[in-house]
């Protein structure tokens, strides 16, 4: 799998833990793995404000696309203004359903009686 100039190496038999429980018959490694990726976690405000930053970025990046387009810029082509213009569309529905579901999650804990 090539993605962006990145090759994924992955040390899959470096990984594997060996346990009592292994087979023992040659150097056959156990089939039991540890945790691949170690969790990265971050505190739910950076989560919020890097999706509200992403956000701004989408919606803005189809205007900037069209004054580039306009100017005659060789670099930008009106198929890449419409594929922003459809990104920003996606973002703009994605970020009113996730709205939406934090406002109900919010009402249900609100109900909830100690």
């Amino acid at each position: 799998m090539f993605y962006n100039g990145f090759y994924p190496h992955y040390d899959l038999a470096g990984r594997i833990q060996h346990t009592k429980l292994d087979t023992g018959v040659g150097d056959m490694p156990s089939a039991r793995m540890g945790r691949v990726e170690t969790p990265e976690t971050q505190d739910f405000k950076q989560v919020l404000s890097g999706l509200v930053e992403n956000f701004n970025t989408e919606l803005n990046a189809p205007d900037n696309l069209l004054k580039d387009a306009m100017s005659g810029s060789m670099n930008v082509d009106i198929h890449d203004v419409m594929t922003a213009m459809a990104k920003s569309e996606i973002s703009v529905n994605i970020a009113t359903q996730i709205t939406g579901k934090v406002i109900q999650a919010y009402d249900k804990v609100m109900q909830i009686q100690v």
